[in-house]
């Protein structure tokens, strides 16, 4: 295992690659499914201010313990059954692809759009976008997970079709890019990047397109 010390360090110094990257005006939303408790601790001092978590139960645990050390955001599939503890805790939702959790959400929201047409990814395609937006017509934006690829070019027609759809609907907010993508992201208008693998590697031997 790391040193505490080191590992802080390497994330300090991620953080601020990333942020000099993307620019002031981009929200970098650290994503946290796979950092252990112990271990968020790090992200505050290395000065990441939004975190991102998939599962409202880690959602909770962690919040029990860090409470306002961050902002907190949803960023995993949102279950009509979770919106509550999302409610009491996050600022912002990326992922709300159903009217059901629609209904019950009392926090802004960014719609998940399936531009991959993927059934393994969450999200609705493009043509039900104007249904939901009627049926929530509070969205901020939108999000997107581009189809899996070594060559982070490979996902910039989605993020440009995102930023399209945005457009359409006059919505500003796009979240978009991981840490493989993101700087490609940036560069078609992302407003909220969500990176995870990249603040950590190579210090623990991940790929840096986990997330």
């Amino acid at each position: 295992m790391l040193p505490e010390t080191v590992l802080s360090e390497h994330v300090c110094a991620a953080y601020a690659r990333i942020r000099a990257e993307v620019g002031p005006d981009v929200t970098i939303v650290a994503a946290t499914k796979y950092v252990a408790l112990e271990e968020m601790a790090i992200l505050a001092e290395a000065g990441v201010e939004v975190v991102g978590e998939n599962r409202a139960q880690d959602l909770e645990r962690k919040h029990a313990e860090l409470g306002d050390a961050f902002r907190w955001h949803f960023i995993g599939h949102l279950q009509s059954n979770k919106v509550k503890v999302v409610n009491r805790i996050c600022e912002l939702v990326h992922s709300l692809d159903s009217e059901s959790a629609a209904r019950r959400l009392t926090v802004p929201a960014l719609i998940e759009v399936n531009l991959a047409g993927e059934e393994t990814k969450s999200g609705i395609p493009p043509e039900r976008l104007a249904g939901l937006l009627g049926a929530y017509p509070g969205a901020r934006g939108l999000m997107t997970m581009p189809p899996a690829s070594a060559d982070p070019e490979a996902s910039r027609p989605t993020f440009r079709r995102l930023r399209e759809l945005a457009t359409e609907y006059g919505l500003a907010e796009l979240s978009m890019g991981t840490s493989q993508d993101y700087r490609v992201a940036a560069e078609e208008g992302a407003t909220l990047i969500r990176v995870g693998a990249v603040l950590f590697s190579p210090v623990r031997g991940q790929s840096p397109d986990v997330s």
